[in-house]
């Protein structure tokens, strides 16, 4: 999102009634708010839900990016709808939204090897390579945020799905 905000010219601000930072700007002719809650991973609910009560977005209209275990470093993949996996930021905004029927950038973390492990693994500092894997995929998940922003899911999702 930072990234997104710096091609457009958006600045982030802090605001207590989002639980989070914000910012407005526009994407192919729309305008788009940028959220990264201030609350706990597993809250992130209360900050996307307030956020889309107070300006009336739909849930099919929100696309929440997250990392995702399940996918090698690198690999982003679009999706509408589905459950949390596991993932209890998205079991809290789920449950705050009231339904699943949202976007979601999964960004792809790859999985340490053992659940003990998880919560450490994700917490941390990848390494070099890993980084430089998740940002070229930013890189493209950004890319294609104007499409997003007009609708046309699949080609954005088509675009982004071809690496």
């Amino acid at each position: 999102m930072d990234e997104l905000a710096r091609k457009t010219g958006g600045t982030f601000k802090a605001d207590k009634k989002y639980y989070g930072d914000i910012c407005q700007i526009q994407l192919a002719g729309e305008a788009v708010y940028l959220l990264k809650p201030s609350t706990f991973m597993n809250r992130s609910g209360q900050s996307v839900a307030s956020l889309a009560n107070f300006f009336k977005i739909p849930s099919e209209n929100i696309l929440v990016a997250h990392d995702e275990l399940d996918f090698p470093v690198g690999k982003t993949k679009l999706k509408l709808g589905g459950g949390h996996g596991g993932h209890n930021g998205l079991k809290d905004i789920i449950a705050k939204l009231g339904n699943r029927d949202f976007m979601r950038l999964r960004i792809g973390i790859d999985h340490p090897g053992s659940s003990d492990l998880v919560t450490g693994y994700v917490l941390g500092k990848p390494q070099k390579k890993e980084r430089d894997l998740i940002c070229t995929s930013l890189d493209n998940a950004v890319a294609i945020c104007d499409l997003l922003a007009k609708g046309d899911i699949q080609n954005a999702t088509q675009t982004l799905h071809r690496d």
